[in-house]
């Protein structure tokens, strides 16, 4: 009896606004997808059932997260730093990984693909946050911060050597995030930044040559013949041509057309544009932005370091993926293959996502101490 109430304390902790926002931003896409599939068209649902069952399974995992407590969980953070190793060794592995994208990153389960990379931003977050942690007020010369960055090369490294640039970022956003939130010396922070800038032109000759036309095609956005522009361009006519109230759900022609690609997945943004217009993006960029904002309620009333670099980690990763996302459907950033969370269609990105928000709300529920 005193365990039940126990844990009825805890739920009663939960971030219920976090929680019904989620709710409402995934049934936002499962509109929008419905649309973007054509489902309406060919009668065909199966990829919404799909993306709603993976939810559903995404809801209960978050379930079976919430069961352990994250500082338990964190003790095992140099297992949890070898199992994200060996994840994104094993993909690179010939006749066991996919080339998927052309990106060796995936593993095949007969009609099923896991893309190790999903998994690794949960172990990857759990074991990194808890090296910085340790790290603690230590974090005022460059001797420490490299340290700190060797752990992460290896990560990096066997990304870039799928190739895959987007999601490296993706990793590079939440190293940053919780480094910064530990506590970085600003003398250090603003060195580091110079470095980055002067690295950038060594970084372009060293990436992939279809990474190099995807910035060509940034600079050069009138270029239909560099690869990646065609895509933009049909993304800005559609955002373009549905004005303040768009044309309407399911009379999108950039998407009904086919003209507009990926648009169940990259460009799923362009679609809210072409059919909800300006109301729409607005509308569902708030919801993001709430979204992340509550994350950063639950960093401020997190009851240790731990928990606070961890939730640190989860919206540094969110945040990437909806501005990249956004921004490259607009012209505003370089092309990725970055989804956006909880609209772009696809199982494994769905349940990872629902999976790093667990760790969350694991968090956000045990931010009080329980008196008995």
């Amino acid at each position: 009896m005193v365990k039940y109430k126990n844990n009825l304390k805890l739920l009663k902790q939960l971030d219920w606004k976090l929680i019904a926002t989620l709710l409402i931003i995934f049934a936002y896409g499962i509109i929008i997808l419905s649309s973007a599939t054509h489902a309406n068209q060919t009668g065909n649902y199966s990829r919404l059932i799909k993306q709603t069952l993976a939810f559903v399974l995404g809801l209960g995992l978050i379930a079976l997260i919430l069961l352990f407590d994250y500082n338990v969980i964190g003790k095992y953070y140099k297992e949890l730093y070898i199992v994200s190793v060996v994840l994104l060794v094993i993909v690179l592995i010939p006749g066991i990984g996919k080339n998927r994208g052309g990106a060796m990153s995936t593993l095949s389960f007969g009609p099923l693909d896991l893309q190790t990379a999903e998994i690794v931003k949960l172990t990857f977050i759990l074991s990194y946050a808890k090296i910085v942690e340790l790290k603690k007020g230590r974090l005022d010369n460059v001797k420490d911060i490299i340290r700190l960055l060797m752990y992460a090369a290896p990560i990096i490294g066997l990304l870039i050597a799928q190739p895959d640039l987007g999601t490296a970022i993706v990793f590079c956003c939440i190293i940053a995030g919780i480094i910064f939130t530990a506590g970085i010396d600003y003398k250090i922070l603003r060195k580091a930044i110079v470095v980055c800038v002067v690295a950038l032109p060594l970084v372009y000759l060293s990436i992939d040559e279809y990474q190099q036309n995807r910035i060509l095609g940034f600079l050069h956005p009138e270029d239909t013949s560099i690869q990646g522009n065609y895509q933009v361009m049909q993304s800005n006519i559609a955002i373009g041509s549905g004005g303040l109230t768009g044309k309407g759900l399911f009379k999108g022609t950039q998407n009904q057309e086919d003209f507009l690609p990926i648009q169940d997945s990259d460009f799923i943004f362009a679609v809210v544009g072409e059919e909800l217009g300006v109301i729409g993006m607005v509308a569902l960029i708030g919801l993001y932005a709430y979204f992340l904002y509550r994350m950063l309620v639950i960093t401020s009333e997190s009851k240790d370091e731990y928990g606070a670099l961890v939730v640190v980690g989860v919206a540094s990763m969110f945040a990437y993926q909806i501005i990249q996302n956004i921004g490259m459907t607009v012209s505003l950033i370089p092309v990725t293959g970055v989804t956006l969370p909880f609209l772009s269609y696809g199982g494994s990105s769905v349940l990872t996502s629902m999976a790093n928000l667990g760790l969350v709300l694991n968090i956000c529920m045990r931010r009080k101490k329980i008196n008995f």
